[in-house]
């Protein structure tokens, strides 16, 4: 199955891509806003998707680490690269001003959900910080819920779950 994004309102629309040929035209009607776009199989005028690439090539290109989002359902990866100071961390929304936003059909997941902050400590190591943006559903950690104004220091391999998606760290040191 495959997704393409509505170019007006970025809804998506999954259709079965084995049923047709490469290079054959398809025409798509969105049903959240009625526009009407084409596509075409096999062909993309735009760079690759980061699902499409190997994802973990860039993961620290910053030098602060990743996350690894793992949404459940389709067991859709993406990896994020983090960097110095807070990283706002949501579903993707056409206009939503977060700075790590990632792509998924979880409706759980809001727009603000968490923010990871990495900084320095007295030594020059990298921390790293999760606390919840007072999200609908919370953040969690091991089953255990980030209440309130509290933040949790996590380490590389921390798994955390925000909603239905499973979220992994990868701290600086581990991508390497």
């Amino acid at each position: 199955m495959k997704r393409v994004r509505c170019p007006k309102c970025d809804h998506y629309i999954i259709f079965d891509e084995t049923k047709y040929a490469e290079g054959q035209s398809l025409v798509f009607q969105c049903d959240e806003c009625g526009k009407q776009f084409g596509i075409r199989i096999g062909t993309s005028k735009l760079k690759a998707t980061q699902k499409e690439d190997n994802p973990d090539e860039q993961a620290n290109e910053k030098g602060c680490g990743s996350i690894v989002v793992i949404e459940n359902v389709f067991h859709y990866k993406q990896v994020i690269p983090l960097q110095m100071g807070n990283n706002v961390i949501g579903r993707y929304q056409k206009g939503n001003p977060i700075n790590t936003p990632f792509e998924t059909v979880d409706p759980s997941v809001d727009l603000n959900h968490c923010t990871i902050n990495v900084s320095r400590d007295k030594k020059g190591q990298l921390r790293y910080t999760l606390a919840d943006n007072n999200s609908n559903t919370g953040t969690f950690i091991a089953g255990e819920e980030i209440c309130g104004r509290e933040r949790r220091i996590i380490e590389d391999g921390t798994l955390f779950t925000i909603g239905a998606t499973s979220i992994i760290l990868r701290t600086a040191d581990a991508d390497t």
